[in-house]
C-alpha cells in the first residue's frame, strides 16, 4: 500500500470523528424539568412531583481496534452538582418514617455512571413510575 492512499484513509478516519452522525439530532446532556415519583415500603401512596433532572445524549467513541488490554468507558448524562430536598409522603402508618430525601440537579455532565446515585441500566422504568396509588404534589 502506498503512502498517499494510507494518508487519505487515516485523514478520512480522523475527519469522521468531527462530522456529526445520525446522533446529531439528539438533545445533548442538559437540565430538564421532569415529573418524578417517590415511594417507600410501608407507605400506601406514591408521591409524584416536578423536579430538575439530567437527560440527553452524550457523545461516545467506539474504538476501531479493540485490545484486551484497553478498557472502553461509556459516558452517560448524569448530575454534576446537586441539592437535596426532603418531602413528606402522605398517609404513612405510625412507625414508618414518612420522609424521603431526593436530589435536584443543578448542573449536568457527561461522565461515568455512578451506580450509587444513578440508574445506569439500558432499559429502566420511567422516572414517574409508581407501584402504589399515585398522588400528585402541586407545582411550586
Amino acid at each position: 500500500m502506498s503512502a498517499i492512499p494510507t494518508c487519505i484513509l487515516l485523514l478520512s478516519l480522523s475527519l469522521c470523528e468531527l462530522i456529526p452522525s445520525t446522533g446529531a439530532h439528539l438533545r445533548l446532556c442538559e437540565l430538564v424539568n421532569e415529573t418524578v415519583s417517590v415511594e417507600k415500603d410501608g407507605c400506601p401512596k406514591c408521591l409524584a412531583f416536578q423536579t430538575t433532572i439530567c437527560s440527553g445524549h452524550c457523545l461516545t467513541k467506539e474504538p476501531v481496534y479493540k485490545s484486551p488490554l484497553s478498557t472502553v468507558y461509556q459516558h452517560v448524562c448524569t448530575y454534576r452538582d446537586v441539592r437535596y430536598e426532603t418531602i413528606l409522603l402522605p398517609d404513612c402508618p405510625p412507625g414508618v418514617d414518612p420522609f424521603v430525601t431526593y436530589p435536584i440537579a443543578l448542573s449536568c455532565d457527561c461522565s461515568l455512571c455512578t451506580m450509587d446515585t444513578s440508574d445506569c441500566t439500558i432499559e429502566s422504568l420511567r422516572p414517574d413510575f409508581c407501584m402504589t396509588q399515585r398522588v400528585n404534589l402541586p407545582a411550586k
